[in-house]
């Protein structure tokens, strides 16, 4: 379902939402609130969240987002940590397809939605295709503020000092910023937003983005969004730079360098590195094998 579609049509029964284990009223709901999280980038937009066939922590917020624009013409991949073949991906992704029809595939530029947990695409995503991230922690100040109350006024008056200070001490008592992942961003200079659990590699891939990037907490009850083509800033200070992780070497398998060409991660019980995003590493794989021919 594109972007369009989602803008024109949301209160029809009649519009090409595949069927499955969540009833049309629902799906106009979160369409809804979804709407209101594009307007408003940055924003927690609060919605009805439902109980999803899954188990606490994999990822019923995006799941339902997922769920609720999903087309008859919808392509769907699903990814964990950027592996196709992950326990979660491999259930999320059955659910999805065999209660809505839709089609599946593990190949990025193929995918129409894009459902993820903690990473992003390496291959920039295009103006037709949808990202929806899962979200354990929506909330960026509950670091610093555990109050409600307050966080709502917080984020009202843009009053986000205590997060700059919690930067501060982070910087002074370590020499670093240590914080990783689900850094948090500054969304078209008004909201500041928790990017969920991706790491700070993918950070810069938010900025001006062509996609539709969709984050959905079921637990928390929370949606919100970055359109295409915004502004999305890591929360830092003008006289320390934002920095990616430093991944070692190069990719075992494909050759990508850490740092520069892909996200990698370390095989358990190993001591050699792998590209983190599946498809990526098998893709640059198959263009060196041809390369070679």
């Amino acid at each position: 379902m594109s972007l369009n579609a989602l803008l024109e049509d949301t209160g029809s029964a009649d519009n090409g939402y595949g069927s499955g284990i969540m009833d049309e009223h629902t799906k106009r709901d979160i369409r809804r609130a979804l709407l209101s999280a594009v307007a408003v980038p940055g924003y927690q937009v609060p919605f009805g969240s439902r109980e999803m066939p899954v188990a606490r922590g994999w990822g019923s917020g995006g799941l339902q987002i997922t769920l609720a624009i999903v087309g008859d013409a919808d392509v769907v991949k699903v990814i964990d940590q950027g592996d196709d073949a992950g326990v979660n991906a491999t259930n999320l992704r059955r659910l999805i397809v065999g209660s809505t029809g839709a089609a599946e595939t593990t190949v990025t530029a193929e995918a129409s939605i894009i459902q993820t947990r903690h990473r992003i695409p390496e291959e920039p995503l295009k103006s037709d295709q949808i990202l929806v991230l899962q979200v354990p922690v929506p909330e960026p100040l509950r670091g610093v503020e555990r109050d409600m109350r307050e966080l709502r006024r917080m984020h009202a008056e843009d009053d986000y000092a205590r997060l700059w200070v919690s930067l501060y001490e982070d910087k002074v008592r370590n020499g670093v910023i240590t914080r990783t992942t689900g850094y948090p961003c500054m969304i078209g200079g008004r909201y500041v937003m928790a990017t969920t659990p991706i790491p700070r590699w993918d950070c810069p891939k938010l900025h001006q983005a062509h996609h539709l990037s969709l984050f959905g907490a079921g637990r928390e009850k929370r949606i919100y969004a970055v359109p295409p083509y915004t502004d999305v800033e890591p929360v830092t200070f003008d006289d320390v730079p934002f920095e990616v992780e430093r991944s070692p070497g190069r990719c075992d398998r494909c050759g990508a360098v850490g740092w520069t060409e892909s996200f990698l991660i370390e095989v358990p019980n190993s001591r050699t590195w792998v590209c983190s995003d599946t498809d990526y590493c098998a893709r640059r794989r198959l263009k060196d094998r041809r390369v070679k021919a």
